[in-house]
C-alpha cells in the first residue's frame, strides 16, 4: 500500500501539500485535509471556524483537492485526502480526482465535533453504518483506493463490526485512531484483512511496537507531524520492527 509504513495523519485546516512535502523523507503516505465537500459539511466547517478551529474552506473543494494532489506529483509518497460529506455526489467527484492521481480517498468517520455529527458526517457514520457503507461504495466505484478513518471509544459502537461492513463495501484501508484503547487495534485486525493504519500517540519505538504487535500494518503520526525528530524516530522504529519480523 505504501512504504515506509509510516503515514502523516490529516489535521483539519493544516495538512496541505506543503506540509506533506516537508515531511516526505520520513514517510510513505500523507493524508491531506480534512476537506468539507458539500453544503452541509461546509456550513458545519464555517461554524467550527467561528469558534477558532482551523478548516480548509476553498471556493471549490474538488478543484482544491486536484491542485493539492498535483502539487505532490514529484514527491515520492502516496498521497491521500481525508474528506467529510453528508451526500454522495461530491464523494464521487473527489474519488475521480484521487483515482487520476493515484491517491487514497479517505472517508472521515472520525470527526467528533458536534456540528459535523449533526449533519450526518464524522463519527455519526459509525452509528449509521448503512450510510457509511453507501459512502464507501460510492468512493470505491470511482476506482480510487478507499480508506475509512474511524475512532475507538464511541459509545454503543461495535467497531470491528463497523469495519467489516466498510471493507465489505469496498474499503481497502482502515485508519484507526485508538484513543486510549490500543487493544482495539487487535480486535479490528482480527475482524478483517484490510490494511490497518494505527494512530494516536505514535512518538517512539515503544508506541510503534505496541501498535504493530497488536496487528497494525502501519502507523500514522498526527500532531507531531511537523517535528522531523519525531518522524525520524518513528520511521526508524517502524523499519526496524518489520526488519526483525522478516528475519
Amino acid at each position: 500500500m505504501f512504504e515506509p509504513r509510516v503515514a502523516l495523519a490529516s489535521l483539519s485546516g493544516e495538512s496541505d501539500a506543503d506540509w506533506a512535502r516537508t515531511a516526505s523523507e520520513h514517510v510513505g503516505a500523507a493524508f491531506l485535509g480534512g476537506i468539507a465537500l458539500d453544503d452541509e459539511t461546509r456550513k458545519a466547517a464555517r461554524q467550527l471556524v467561528s469558534r477558532n478551529r482551523n478548516e480548509f474552506l476553498p471556493d471549490d473543494p474538488v478543484s482544491f483537492v486536484d491542485e493539492q494532489l498535483a502539487a505532490l506529483a514529484d514527491v515520492p509518497i502516496r498521497p491521500g485526502v481525508n474528506v467529510r460529506s453528508a451526500t454522495l455526489p461530491p464523494i464521487r467527484a473527489v474519488g475521480d480526482v484521487c483515482e487520476r492521481h493515484g491517491a487514497i480517498l479517505e472517508l472521515n468517520a472520525h470527526c467528533r465535533q458536534e456540528e459535523m455529527c449533526a449533519v450526518g458526517a464524522g463519527q455519526s457514520l459509525l452509528r449509521t453504518t448503512d450510510r457509511l457503507r453507501e459512502q464507501v461504495h460510492a468512493a470505491a466505484e470511482t476506482g480510487a483506493t478507499v480508506s475509512v478513518k474511524v475512532r475507538t471509544e464511541v459509545p454503543g459502537v461495535d467497531l470491528p463490526k463497523v469495519v467489516r461492513q466498510a471493507v465489505d463495501g469496498g474499503a481497502e484501508i482502515v485508519h484507526l485512531d485508538a484513543m486510549d484503547s490500543e487493544h482495539v487495534v487487535r480486535d479490528v485486525a482480527d475482524a478483517t484483512d484490510c490494511f490497518l493504519v494505527a494512530n494516536n500517540g505514535v512518538r517512539d519505538e515503544e508506541t510503534v511496537a505496541e501498535y504493530l504487535d497488536y496487528g497494525a500494518d502501519a502507523v500514522s503520526v498526527g500532531r507531531p507531524s511537523d517535528d522531523p525528530e519525531v518522524l525520524a524516530r518513528v520511521r526508524r522504529a517502524t523499519d526496524e520492527w518489520f526488519a526483525e519480523v522478516a528475519v
